[in-house]
Formats: structure tokens, C-alpha cells, sequence
């Protein structure tokens, strides 16, 4: 076992040393010892989410601003290790993340104009536009905005704590419907359109949704901005014949177990498809638990999630309930929309 660390010392010990683990970990080489550390190190986030996310729900009461945090699982990190070859784990800024959905981009953009301007030791790390994909989507027609603070904290007993990263998502509901579909996508399929994997017709026919979501409803544009409104519905729907995945999208069931309000809720998924949900008071409980699972059920997709109600993880985490009904309703109309307009 890793041994206690003093208020004063990195979480896992060192930076180098969680770096050297998540080398381990690309090289195929990690040791139980290089795993305690990434434990030990996945674990003081939580600190952090829970700063930021008290910090976010106190500016957002009353907004109708949907606000929610994850904790990055461990099998996503060890694939992000392995796309990216060149990142060091002590550097990836997003294994805590707060959430923040918007009824539409003018909201969007007021609110984190705002937050800016808050006065708090935690540094912004990123310039203004650098992860807008808003204004310039991504390839895969991601849209959304991006933010990465550095943690600062000025008490001893959490200078421990200092340097560590967290990431803070700002979507529309519209971009959001999107990017639970492309997720629930993932689940269903052997393909990945979220890092462009598998079968490239998926990650081509998400991309067009993106555009006529965000011509239809934002009077914006996605990746293919110099595609006619008919063309670009043409090419959607044929890919759709191809694949049929809003019918297959149709036909999912949500899941039906209840995440009791204000808990930890661990999220167990088996290779089936089958969601069993663990829900958990206290958020060190939660945290222990989280790690014991992943260790004793490797053949499990395990998450920790976070929101006020039962209604806001759904509505946050929904991918993970692979509910992709609003993505369906909003490109419905979407489609009609361009095909009349």
C-alpha cells in the first residue's frame, strides 16, 4: 500500500512520480504500486470538484442552468494514455469535470464572461478562444467551450492539493443532446465517432447532425458550414438508410433505477449493456468504493457521478443511460426545418 501522505506532499507522492506511473501504465509495465498512486492522486480531485462545484451552484441558483461534476474513470484515462502518447498524467487536465448546460449560447457566453471575472485564487490555464468550439467546431462537430483552472488554495492543509487541474464544460441543451448521442453511439455500436474509430460512416453522419442541429436551432454552423441546407439534409438521411441508427436510437430503453437525490451514484455497466447504480452519502464512501469495483470487476464500465437531484444527473449524465430521445426529437425537427426553409 502507498503510504500516508503529509498535507504538504503531491497526491501520489510526487509529479514525477505520477507521471512515471502513467508511463507504466502506456508501457504496459504499472505495478499495484503504480496503480495505489494514480488512486491516491484520481482521489484528491475530489477536493476540487467539490470547491468548483459549490462555487458554480451558488452563482447559478435560480438561473436554469443545469450543473453537474464527474470524476474521470480509470479506464478512460488509460485510454486517453494510449492515444496520446506523448501525455504525461500529472498534466491531463480533465479527470475532474464540472459540467454547465444552457438553454442557448448568449447564456452561455454572459455567464462564463462573468466567471472570469469572479474573484478567486484558482487560475484560468487556457486563453479565451483556445477550446471555443463553439466558434470553431471540432472535425467530429463537437460544440462547446472548454475552461481549465489550476487549483490554488492558501490553507496548509490543502497546499497538497495545489496545481491540480480541473475542466469545466459550457454547453447549450442543444450541443449537449448532440454529444450524448455521439457518446450512447459508443455504447451501442463497435465504433467511436467521439475520437473518429470504426466505422467512419457514424462519426460522418454525427458530424452532419451537429451542423443542421446548430443551423436549425442556434443560427450557427458545425463542421461543414459550405454545405447547401438540401445537400446536407440529402447526405444525413442517406447515411441513416445505410445504418439506421435513429431507429436503433428509437428503440433503447432507458434505464429505470432511481439515483436518490443528493448522493454519490456509482454508475456499473456489464459488457451487456445491463446499468446498475450504487448511490452513496458520503463522497470519501463513495470514493473508496469506486476504486474496490474497479479492482475486483475489470470487465466493468464503472463512473462516480455528482448532481443536486435525481433529474439533473440524468439530464447531465444521460449518455450513460443511453437516453437519446432529445437528440432524436431535436434532429427531427431540425431536418424538417431545412427542408422547408
Amino acid at each position: 500500500m502507498l503510504s500516508k501522505i503529509q498535507n504538504n506532499t503531491f497526491p501520489g507522492g510526487s509529479k514525477g512520480r505520477v507521471n512515471r506511473a502513467g508511463e507504466n501504465v502506456k508501457n504496459r509495465t504499472f505495478s499495484e504500486q503504480d496503480l495505489a498512486v494514480i488512486d491516491e492522486w484520481r482521489s484528491a480531485h475530489r477536493n476540487v470538484l467539490n470547491t468548483f462545484q459549490a462555487l458554480l451552484r451558488t452563482k447559478t441558483r435560480n438561473s436554469g442552468i443545469t450543473v453537474a461534476q464527474r470524476h474521470k474513470r480509470r479506464s478512460t484515462i488509460f485510454d486517453k494514455l494510449n492515444r496520446l502518447p506523448g501525455m504525461q498524467l500529472a498534466r491531463m487536465d480533465d479527470i475532474a469535470g464540472c459540467r454547465l448546460i444552457f438553454n442557448d449560447i448568449n447564456s452561455l457566453y454572459s455567464f462564463r464572461n462573468n466567471f472570469h471575472r469572479a474573484k478567486f485564487h484558482h487560475h484560468l490555464k487556457n486563453q479565451i478562444d483556445k477550446y471555443d468550439y463553439i466558434k470553431e467546431p471540432k472535425l467530429t462537430g463537437y460544440r462547446g467551450i472548454h475552461d481549465v483552472y489550476e487549483y490554488d488554495v492558501r490553507s496548509y492543509a490543502g497546499q497538497h492539493l495545489k496545481g491540480l487541474y480541473i475542466e469545466i464544460q459550457y454547453r447549450t441543451k442543444i450541443q449537449h443532446a448532440w454529444a450524448t448521442a455521439v457518446e450512447v453511439v459508443g455504447y451501442i455500436t463497435e465504433s467511436q465517432p467521439k475520437f473518429v474509430r470504426g466505422d467512419q460512416r457514424y462519426h460522418q453522419m454525427m458530424a452532419y447532425a451537429s451542423e443542421i442541429l446548430a443551423r436549425a436551432f442556434e443560427d450557427n454552423h458545425g463542421p461543414f458550414p459550405e454545405v447547401s441546407d438540401t445537400e446536407l439534409v440529402k447526405n444525413f438521411l442517406e447515411l441513416d438508410e445505410q445504418l439506421s441508427l435513429l431507429q436503433t436510437l428509437k428503440g433503447l430503453n432507458t434505464a429505470d433505477q432511481a439515483v436518490s437525490q443528493n448522493k454519490n451514484s456509482i454508475l456499473i455497466f456489464s459488457p451487456n449493456g445491463e446499468l446498475e447504480v450504487k448511490t452513496y452519502r458520503d463522497a470519501p464512501e463513495a470514493i473508496r468504493a469506486l476504486f474496490q469495483m474497479e479492482k475486483s470487476m475489470p470487465d466493468k464500465d464503472i463512473v462516480l457521478v455528482r448532481a443536486e437531484t435525481n433529474d439533473d444527473v440524468r439530464y447531465a449524465f444521460k449518455n450513460y443511460f443511453s437516453d437519446a430521445r432529445e437528440f432524436i426529437d431535436f434532429i427531427n425537427q431540425g431536418l424538417n426545418f431545412l427542408a422547408t426553409r
